[in-house]
Parts: structure tokens; C-alpha cells; sequence
């Protein structure tokens, strides 16, 4: 007897289910799965930096130059993800909108992406320096 009533109860709690409207059917088992944590600024999609040679300039002033360029600073972006500075070359990651410097002189250096050709580089404490780096050219 009491298994017809167990049964008689779940036919009904199925029949009650398929009326329910969308929302009150149960738990959302997407939903209630923990989410991951917000990522990081520097994440996104891996890509390459246009080729060629990069120049480097600080803002000048109204009274003189509109830029004071830094040769020191320069650099050509190769294949491979690669690059050549005036003091040798190394290899670079592009994730999302932030470049970073991974193996040769310029290790550790980080840059924002500003555009297609337009770099700014960051402080060791991730504010934005004065520095911008722009591709003047393809270097063919």
C-alpha cells in the first residue's frame, strides 16, 4: 500500500514538473556551478604584433620638439614572435592588449596596445609611462 502511494506521488510531482513554468522547474545546474574568478587585465587572446621597425619617443614640449625620440628604445618585430633591439634580440607575448618582453634585452618590459602601431610602456608597478612606442615602418 505503501508503494502506491510513493508512486502515486512521484506521477504527480512528474506531472506537476512538466506544467511548471521555465524558471521554476529546479535548479539550474550551470548556474549554481562555482564561476571563475575575473581575469587577469593582461588575458586575451594570444596574437603577434604588426612587423617591422618600431620607433620609441617621450612627449616633448609646446616651446620645442613634439617628441624626443629614444633610440635605445627601438626595436624591429620579426617573425615567430620575435624582435631585435639595438642591444640583441629576444622574444616577445602579445595577450589581450598588453605585450610583454619574455626572453632578451627588453625581459620584463611591458607595454599597453594602444592600437595596431601603437605601444605605451608600463611601469614596474603597471601604471602607464610617458614612453610610446610607434611601427614607422615595415623594415623590408
Amino acid at each position: 500500500m505503501k508503494t502506491r502511494y510513493v508512486f502515486l506521488l512521484l506521477i504527480g510531482a512528474a506531472a506537476a514538473a512538466a506544467f511548471l513554468p521555465g524558471d521554476a522547474r529546479g535548479q539550474d545546474r550551470d548556474a549554481s556551478r562555482p564561476q571563475a574568478s575575473a581575469p587577469a587585465p593582461s588575458g586575451g587572446l594570444l596574437g603577434i604584433l604588426q612587423h617591422g621597425n618600431w620607433q620609441c619617443a617621450l612627449p616633448g614640449d609646446a616651446g620645442g620638439e613634439a617628441f624626443i625620440e629614444v633610440p635605445a628604445e627601438a626595436f624591429r618585430i620579426g617573425t615567430a614572435s620575435s624582435y631585435e633591439s639595438p642591444q640583441g634580440s629576444g622574444i616577445y607575448l602579445l595577450r589581450g592588449t598588453e605585450v610583454v618582453f619574455t626572453r632578451g634585452p627588453k625581459k620584463d618590459q611591458r607595454f599597453k596596445v594602444l592600437g595596431a602601431n601603437t605601444l605605451q610602456k608600463l611601469n614596474p608597478d603597471g601604471s602607464l609611462s610617458r614612453l610610446i612606442c610607434t611601427r614607422v615602418g615595415s623594415g623590408n
